[in-house]
C-alpha cells in the first residue's frame, strides 16, 4: 500500500513539472509570436501605405499628361492665330512701302504721316514676331515635356500589366496545386492584386486546437513548393476564430491567442517543407473580429495565406 502511494506521489509531481514546462513554453511561444506579429504588421502597413502612394502618383501622372496635351492644343492653336495675323500684317507692310513709294513726291506733311504708319507697323509687326518666337519656344519645351511624361505612364502601365500577369499566373499554379482540397473548404482568389489562400479551421484543426492535422499538412506542403521559388513576395498568414469564446485555463486562453498560435503553426509547416524564406513570411492573429459570413461560424473559423507581389519597380519607375 505504501509502494501505492509513494508512485502516485511521484507521478502527480512529475505530471505538474511537465504541465507548467509546457505552460512557459506556450508563454515564451505567445511572446516572440507577439513581437514578430508587431514587427511584421509595421512592414505590412509601410506596404499598404507604398502602395496607396503608387495609386496617387500614377493619377496626377495621368491627370498632368491630360492637362499638357490641353496645354499643347491651347498654345498650337493661339500660335497658328498669332501666324495668321502676322502674315496679315507683313502684306499690309508690304503694300504700305509700295503706297510709300508711289507718294513719295506727295507733301512733306503727308509723307511723315506715311512714315510714322509706317513705323507703328513696324513696331507692331516686330511685337507680333516676338510672341510667335515665345510661343514656338513654349510649344516645343510642352511637347518634350508631354513626350517624358507619357513615357513615364506607358512604362508604369506597363510595369502594372507585367506585376498582374506575374500574380494571375501564381494564382493559377496555387490553384492547381491545391485543387484536391477544393472540396474540403480550401478555395483561392485573387482581389486588390493579391492571392488570397483561405482554408477553413475544419481541414487544419480539431476543436480548439493548434496542431495541424495530416490532411491540413498535405495542402500546406503542397503550398510550400508552389511558392519556395517566388522570391520576390510577401506572405502574411492569417488566424481567425468564430465568436464563440474559449472556457480553458490554460494556453489559449482566449481567440486572439488561438489565431495567433494556429497561424505560427501554419508558419512553420510551410517553412519545414520547403525552401521559402522566413524573411518572407509573417504570422498573424486577427481572432472574431474579421467574419467572413455572419451566419456560418465555420467558414470564419480559417487561416488566409495572403500573397502579396513585390512593387518595388513601380517605386523605382514613380520614384525616377
Amino acid at each position: 500500500m505504501k509502494n501505492v502511494l509513494f508512485f502516485a506521489l511521484i507521478t502527480i509531481t512529475l505530471s505538474a513539472c511537465v504541465s507548467a514546462k509546457r505552460f512557459k513554453e506556450m508563454e515564451e511561444r505567445e511572446r516572440i509570436c507577439a513581437d514578430e506579429l508587431a514587427k511584421y504588421k509595421q512592414s505590412s502597413n509601410d506596404f499598404e501605405a507604398k502602395a496607396k502612394d503608387l495609386e496617387t502618383k500614377y493619377d496626377i501622372s495621368s491627370k498632368d499628361v491630360s492637362q499638357l496635351k490641353q496645354d499643347t492644343s491651347k498654345i498650337g492653336s493661339t500660335y497658328r492665330l498669332l501666324k495668321r495675323d502676322y502674315d496679315v500684317l507683313k502684306t499690309q507692310h508690304k503694300s504700305l512701302e509700295t503706297s510709300f513709294e508711289k507718294l513719295k513726291n506727295l507733301s512733306a506733311k503727308e509723307t511723315a504721316a506715311l512714315q510714322a504708319d509706317l513705323e507703328s507697323k513696324n513696331r507692331e509687326l516686330q511685337k507680333k514676331e516676338d510672341a510667335l518666337l515665345k510661343l514656338d519656344q513654349e510649344l516645343k519645351e510642352k511637347q518634350k515635356l508631354l513626350v517624358e511624361r507619357e513615357k513615364r505612364v506607358n512604362e508604369l502601365e506597363e510595369a502594372i500589366r507585367k506585376k498582374d500577369a506575374v500574380v494571375q499566373l501564381l494564382k493559377a499554379k496555387v490553384a492547381n496545386a491545391l485543387r484536391g482540397f477544393e472540396n474540403q473548404g480550401l478555395t483561392v482568389v485573387q482581389k486588390n492584386g493579391k492571392i488570397y489562400v483561405s482554408l477553413e479551421a475544419k481541414l487544419l484543426f480539431k476543436s480548439g486546437s493548434t496542431f495541424v492535422e495530416p490532411e491540413g499538412k498535405k495542402a500546406l506542403i503542397e503550398l510550400g513548393k508552389v511558392l519556395e521559388n517566388e522570391k520576390d513576395l510577401e506572405i502574411v498568414v492569417e488566424g481567425h476564430t468564430d465568436t464563440d469564446k474559449l472556457t480553458s485555463s490554460v494556453s489559449p486562453k482566449n481567440n486572439w491567442e488561438l489565431s495567433v498560435l494556429r497561424a505560427t503553426s501554419v508558419v512553420d509547416i510551410l517553412l519545414a517543407n520547403s525552401k521559402m524564406s522566413p524573411a518572407q513570411v509573417m504570422a498573424a492573429g486577427r481572432g472574431e473580429f474579421l467574419p467572413v459570413d455572419a451566419t456560418d461560424k465555420a467558414k470564419n473559423r480559417r487561416i488566409e495565406v495572403i500573397i502579396s507581389p513585390n512593387l518595388n519597380e513601380l517605386f523605382e519607375i514613380i520614384s525616377d
